[in-house]
Parts: structure tokens; C-alpha cells; sequence
């Protein structure tokens, strides 16, 4: 075995070659740049990167075509799906996908979203669900806890006032034109290695036009949540996990 620690041979590990050489603008601990990181893997794996078109959101990760080396759109807020259907039935040997937080899809854009998935459009979405507004100042939204503290909800969310937390993959799943409903997490190494499989699912299914794939990665936000990274991660698992737990609820 050689010796040279920059042998091919001794790689461990090595930044996704997708991924632009620029800093990110994520609060540190933040959930993203691992999804990032995923997304740009698993197109490199596929040999996607000249046939990948991604639909950017409006919400934390409005740069993300900054940071993945591949065709990006930039959608209105909450309408990255609509965008996504037209990208793909245009370029029908594409793969295509969405990238978008709570407030961005189960907020503003429930209802291209839930078109979208009923029509069956042969897109990917993955959807990030860290239960309240991140960029604006950590405002409620669809998805926040019952009693979750947030910037409009100082005291906790009052489910007589705003309802209650609204679970939009279990809406989704029940949608014939779905094929993929899976909810993932990045908060430790073995979570990472099912998100990234569950990613590649949803590309694929993409490829092969068998309708909607939704990858929801329940996330944390530290920097609204208030928290130290590590302390968002236990909070998550204690509370969001119940309220949201793991796995798939469509597979097809």
C-alpha cells in the first residue's frame, strides 16, 4: 500500500467536486450545508451533472445555486414546483428538483406543491423542515410545535389561535401521483448515510418518470431555536422526532 497520504488509494474523504469553492452564508450548525453536501454527491454518483436542473426557493437557501455547480432557477416564493413542472416537461430527460424550507412549501406554496405531487410530475423535492421561518427572524410557521416558541409566538404556538402542526408529507403520501414519501434526518453519520439513500431514490425515480419523490429532512435552526448546534440536536430528537418521526411513508 502506498505511503503517499494524497494517493487516490488513501482518499477517505474529499469535498464533493459539485460544490463551488465559496464560503457559505449558513448559520454554523445549520442543517443545509449537509443536505448540500448530499444533493452534490449523489449527482456525482448518478453522472447527473450536465443533465440536473435544480429550482432554488426563497427562504435560507435563496443561494443555493452559489454553492452546487449545476443548472439552477430561481423560483417566486413557494412556486418552485410549478417552475419544476415546466423544467421538466420541457426537458423531459432531465432530472429535476426542488430544493425548499417549510415556510416555502407548506406555507406560501401548499398549494403548487400539492398540485404538483397530485399531477404526478416526474420531479424531486426535497423539503427542509426545521419548524419555524429561519431567514426572517424565526416567525412561526406551518410546521412549528404546539407550544414551540417563536418570534410571533413568545409564549408557544397556541393551536386554539393558529391551528396545529401542519404535516404536509402525510398529506402528500396519500396523493396517487406520489411514489416516494420519506422523512430523513442529517443529525448524526448513520442519518446522513439514509438521507443520502433516500435522495438518490427520489433522483432516480426523477429519471424514470414514476412521479413525485418527496424527501422531507427534519432539520434544526439553531440560530431561531436559540440554541447552541448541539442542543438544537437533543431538542430536535426529543421534540421534533414525535411530532415528525422517521422513515417512509410511501415507497413505490
Amino acid at each position: 500500500m502506498s505511503t503517499n497520504i494524497i494517493d487516490p488509494a488513501n482518499l477517505v474523504y474529499a469535498k464533493p467536486a459539485l460544490m463551488n469553492d465559496v464560503d457559505m452564508h449558513y448559520c454554523p450548525g445549520c442543517s443545509h450545508g449537509v443536505v448540500h453536501k448530499l444533493i452534490a454527491e449523489v449527482i456525482d454518483d448518478m453522472e447527473l451533472r450536465d443533465k440536473t436542473i435544480g429550482i432554488a426557493p426563497v427562504g435560507c437557501a435563496v443561494f443555493a445555486y452559489n454553492y452546487l455547480d449545476i443548472d439552477w432557477q430561481e423560483a417566486a416564493h413557494g412556486r418552485a414546483p410549478a417552475l419544476a413542472t415546466a423544467a421538466k416537461r420541457l426537458n423531459p430527460d432531465k432530472m429535476v428538483f426542488t430544493y425548499q424550507g417549510d415556510g416555502d412549501l407548506a406555507a406560501i406554496g401548499t398549494g403548487e406543491t400539492i398540485h404538483a405531487a397530485n399531477r404526478g410530475e416526474n420531479i424531486a423535492i426535497i423539503f427542509i423542515n426545521n419548524g419555524i421561518y429561519g431567514m426572517t427572524g424565526g416567525q412561526m410557521a406551518p410546521t412549528t410545535l404546539s407550544q414551540m416558541i417563536t418570534s410571533t409566538y413568545p409564549n408557544g404556538r397556541d393551536t386554539h389561535e393558529s391551528g396545529y402542526p401542519l404535516k404536509i408529507l402525510d398529506l402528500l403520501a396519500q396523493l396517487q401521483g406520489v411514489c416516494l414519501a420519506t422523512r430523513q434526518s442529517v443529525h448524526t453519520a448513520a442519518s446522513v448515510k439514509k438521507a443520502k439513500r433516500m435522495i438518490r431514490k427520489a433522483f432516480e425515480n426523477s429519471m424514470e418518470n414514476k412521479g413525485t419523490s418527496i424527501v422531507e429532512i427534519v432539520s434544526t435552526c439553531n440560530a431561531g431555536w436559540k440554541m447552541s448546534p448541539q442542543a438544537a440536536n437533543d431538542w430536535m430528537v426529543e421534540n421534533m422526532f414525535p411530532a415528525y418521526p422517521l422513515g417512509d411513508l410511501k415507497n413505490i
